[in-house]
């Protein structure tokens, strides 16, 4: 058996009193909200090789990062490893060893119809997904694809402008990502 690192979810639910400890272990004992012995096991599992996965991660999107901050169709790119990061300082002291982890995002020049263009051409080992990625690495547009719903001044009010893409970068080769980025953002005008 192969797992991956998205194959379960888990967690922990606490209580701050004794009552709402008691209501949480009523439902709990009434839905059998316990994760099954094959799900433990494979959260288990992934865990062992979290640490080396993060750590890939984080170095890929690193270089993902400075590659996009030097691309003429990207406005700005925003990782806090970059130096141009308006908090790097704050991030350094944060994150142990440099560690930033694999999430970015970037300002694509040309709005949604670039976004939209960029989700279409984008090739593997990109994935185009609505999710926030695990071993793969995912691409999203979302004033095309998640947000697409939201009125564009509220998705504005959050931050979403239209030339916005996320970034979540798995452990694919780096160059093999820079390179299928360059291929999707070098056919945008």
């Amino acid at each position: 058996m192969h797992a991956h690192a998205h194959d379960s979810q888990g967690g922990v639910v606490t209580s701050a009193t004794k009552e709402l400890d008691e209501q949480l272990h009523f439902t709990q004992n009434m839905h059998g909200n316990i994760m099954t012995p094959d799900v433990a096991f494979k959260t288990l599992q992934t865990c062992k090789t979290m640490a080396v996965r993060c750590l890939k991660q984080a170095e890929t999107a690193q270089k993902v990062a400075e590659f996009l901050e030097g691309h003429p169709m990207v406005d700005v790119v925003r990782y806090p490893g970059l130096k141009s990061f308006p908090q790097k300082e704050l991030a350094d002291r944060q994150h142990d060893n440099g560690f930033h982890g694999s999430m970015l995002w970037f300002e694509v020049k040309g709005g949604s119809a670039n976004g939209r263009k960029l989700m279409d051409s984008i090739q593997r080992p990109w994935s185009l997904c609505e999710n926030l990625g695990a071993v793969e690495s995912i691409i999203t547009c979302p004033s095309v694809m998640t947000h697409a719903n939201m009125l564009k001044e509220d998705r504005l009010k959050v931050g979403i402008t239209d030339g916005f893409v996320r970034v979540s970068c798995g452990i694919e080769d780096a160059a093999d990502l820079i390179k299928a980025l360059k291929i999707a953002l070098d056919g945008l005008k």
